[in-house]
């Protein structure tokens, strides 16, 4: 059984995508590590922000008033 035409279209016109043009996929490929570095990047400035809200060098903003109303309530 022979592949038929529209069959050996089909595979014409995929090869062609993927392979024609000046190195289509050594730009997609390209393309995918750059998004793959920007995600990790992400991953780990989002991993800093909260070591740095989770640390010691966090601030009390809290009045000193209401620290001494609640002192007397309790």
């Amino acid at each position: 059984m022979s592949p038929s035409i529209w069959q050996l279209l089909i595979v014409a016109a995929v090869a062609l995508l993927l392979f024609g043009g000046r190195g289509r996929i050594s730009n997609i490929m390209g393309d995918l590590a750059k998004g793959i570095t920007s995600f990790r990047k992400g991953l780990k400035d989002e991993d800093e922000d909260k070591k740095s809200v989770e640390g010691d060098d966090m601030v009390n903003i809290t009045p000193e008033k209401e620290k001494a109303a609640s002192k007397d309530e309790a």
